[in-house]
């Protein structure tokens, strides 16, 4: 069956690869936010609050990549006319988790924020190994 005309959704999408380095998260946000914020869209750009849910996605996703990841990491960022998707892959195929949170802790919070700022998120193995933890932007 086919979709009736104008049914399709309009969406652009961005792909970026970083080095297992800590630099690779700030670099990412940048990045990010230009591509979110990007005028290029044919459609009215993501508000402001989600850009800001996307730049913590981001930083976070990433981080834990590179920290507890297995070598390079990719991150991908897809906007369409009605949300934002953010994936980042890397290489080790251990599941994130979320720790405890202490009241003296200075991380593990990472996966528990990523949750409450997205509508879905959702891990993947991929082939080859690895995973892509992908989060789902509330509009």
């Amino acid at each position: 069956m086919r979709a009736p005309t104008g049914a399709h959704r309009r969406s652009a999408r961005v792909e970026y690869l970083f080095p297992q380095d800590m630099a690779a998260a700030r670099q990412a946000r940048r990045l990010a936010r230009a591509f979110l914020a990007g005028r290029g869209h044919p459609w009215a750009p993501p508000s402001a609050s989600q850009v800001a849910d996307a730049e913590l996605v981001v930083s976070e996703l990433v981080t834990n990549a590179v920290r507890h990841g297995d070598g390079d990491c990719r991150l991908r960022v897809a906007v369409s006319d009605r949300q934002v998707c953010i994936e980042v892959s890397d290489g080790s195929s251990a599941l994130p988790r979320v720790r405890p949170l202490t009241a003296h802790g200075e991380s593990g919070r990472g996966l528990a924020m990523v949750r409450h700022a997205a509508q879905r998120v959702d891990v993947m193995p991929t082939v080859g190994g690895g995973k892509t933890v992908r989060a789902v932007l509330a509009d």
